[in-house]
């Protein structure tokens, strides 16, 4: 019923459309090709994108890569750059360094490409690197831990950096959002920065819209549109419709229910495995998730496998550990606690937790079992994934009350506010295991939401940290799940498959396994 009104409705919001500004897939002008965006008028070949994410509630306020996740905005729309680049298969591959060496532990030599220049016109060289990285560190809450940089020296373009313990993973890292390279002298100006990527910000609306014009300088090629405008559309059934009505030529987000509405000639589908995980986080400080049996019936009591071929239509994988399976340090190599409805009765049972009532829900010294699962809408599989286990964890006696809210990021940080936070994360986005539990789980951690403490795990990123030979590495990352998932700790539900989805004349959008490079200069409209 949802998926036929969504049909009438968009027959209804097509017609609506002011004149210009959209056609169906028969012919006439769609937005791009009349030249005209909802954020006003614009000159040339033009490109709108419907995104679900760019918006403050994930994280990014503007595409300042040093201030939250903002760089992954910047990064995703073309505007900036990091020192190396990631393939679909998650290996380091040259970008604006075209090449480097770990000369010792503490020391790498990277040297830059040459020809680049900042959108500010100012010429990219290792002085100005050294400018951005030091930039980074003092303002950026992860990064620092992530690096560990003591100092850095600049020569042409010979850019060394000495750290402060042997840092492996160090490349992984400069390739991470936040480590777009951009002109810190020329300022950061209403959120956007000048960077050196094919396209240049030139007005920034976080929740609502980005214009971006065309680099006629970019150095590695040349862009093939005049401007792109991106716009935020956080509900999955307007975004469907903008799609089809042609207000937006393609779409980042689109939720699972709507696919079916796309699968013709007249649209483009690029999709990709990644290691985007939508997981739960316990809630440590909480007197009902601090409770090891409370954690293990969650984690018996979520059905994985059918939130993935029921809810997400088999656009996507269960998971197992913070990993994809098939990877060196995959989750197809740890043990996760399987779905088992009767198990996980037993457990609550076990720790005393009674239905004396006969209301469905258990009790124990006259509380029920209530866990309050916090989430947000603008990942649309996230809502789906919270009543998928409201569902399942009734069924065992607990009751789930869900806050899926656009404020999750100032609740997370409340733990007398959540038992359950659920969100999505890309946990191997460097194609390094380290960055995850660095990120989320240890003391240091600076989003260890659910305040997560393993002294074994502690040790354990001891290691890893100093550990160069990668086979090495995978085998502590194998130790480090297991140690958060024996504990239950997190719940890792399923992998995205990342999906993008175009109009047919729109060429070179594409997904790739790390969530990034959505613009390039490759990316264009035929007619």
């Amino acid at each position: 019923m949802k998926k036929v009104l969504l049909i009438l409705l968009v027959t209804v919001f097509a017609v609506c459309l002011p004149a210009g500004c959209g056609s169906d897939s028969s012919g006439g002008a769609t937005a791009a090709q009349s030249g005209e965006t909802s954020s006003g008028a614009s000159e040339g070949k033009t490109l709108i994108i419907g995104d679900t994410t760019f918006n403050p509630e994930n994280g990014e306020p503007n595409v300042n890569p040093h201030e939250e996740y903002a760089g992954w905005a910047c990064i995703r729309y073309g505007i900036g750059e990091t020192l190396v680049h990631y393939s679909d298969s998650m290996e380091i591959e040259p970008w604006l360094a075209k090449s480097w060496e770990n000369v010792d532990a503490h020391t790498w030599k990277l040297t830059l490409q040459d020809g680049v220049t900042f959108h500010s016109g100012r010429v990219m060289d290792a002085e100005a690197v050294k400018q951005c990285l030091d930039h980074l560190i003092a303002n950026h809450d992860r990064a620092p831990g992530d690096l560990m940089i003591d100092s850095i020296d600049a020569e042409g373009q010979v850019l060394t950096i000495h750290t402060t313990i042997p840092r492996p993973a160090l490349l992984n890292y400069l390739g991470d959002p936040y480590g777009c390279i951009f002109d810190v002298a020329a300022g950061i100006k209403d959120g956007i920065v000048a960077g050196t990527g094919p396209y240049i910000g030139v007005e920034c609306q976080s929740g609502d819209h980005l214009k971006l014009t065309k680099n006629v300088n970019y150095w590695n090629g040349t862009p093939k549109l005049d401007s792109l405008v991106i716009r935020t559309i956080t509900d999955g059934d307007t975004l469907a419709m903008a799609l089809q009505s042609g207000e937006i030529d393609a779409a980042y987000g689109m939720a699972y229910e709507s696919y079916p509405l796309f699968r013709s000639e007249a649209y483009r589908f690029s999709q990709i495995a990644t290691s985007r995980a939508f997981f739960a986080w316990m809630n440590y400080e909480s007197p009902v998730t601090s409770e090891p049996a409370v954690r293990r019936a969650i984690a018996m009591g979520i059905n994985k496998e059918g939130f993935v071929k029921t809810l997400l239509g088999g656009n996507g994988y269960p998971g197992n550990g913070a990993f994809p399976a098939g990877t060196a340090f995959g989750g197809d190599k740890v043990s996760a606690e399987a779905y088992d409805p009767e198990g996980a009765r037993r457990v609550l049972e076990n720790a005393g937790w009674v239905d004396t009532d006969g209301d469905g829900i258990r009790e124990k010294n006259g509380k029920p079992l209530t866990v309050r699962w916090l989430t947000y809408p603008s990942r649309q599989e996230l809502p789906l994934l919270a009543e998928a286990a409201q569902a399942t964890l009734l069924d065992i006696g607990i009751k789930v009350e869900i806050n899926s809210t656009a404020d999750h990021n100032k609740l997370r940080k409340n733990p007398a506010a959540w038992d359950v936070y659920a969100s999505a994360m890309v946990t191997a986005p460097t194609g390094d295991p380290e960055y995850f539990f660095t990120s989320c789980c240890l003391d240091s951690s600076a989003v260890n939401n659910g305040h997560f403490h393993s002294d074994n795990l502690e040790a354990l990123e001891k290691q890893m940290a100093e550990e160069f030979d990668p086979e090495k590495r995978a085998a502590l990352a194998i130790q480090m799940q297991q140690e958060i998932l024996d504990d239950n700790g997190y719940v890792f539900c399923s992998f995205l498959q990342m999906s993008q989805i175009a109009r047919a004349n729109v060429t070179g959008y594409i997904a790739h396994a790390c969530d990034y490079y959505q613009v390039t200069a490759e990316l264009d409209l035929t007619y």
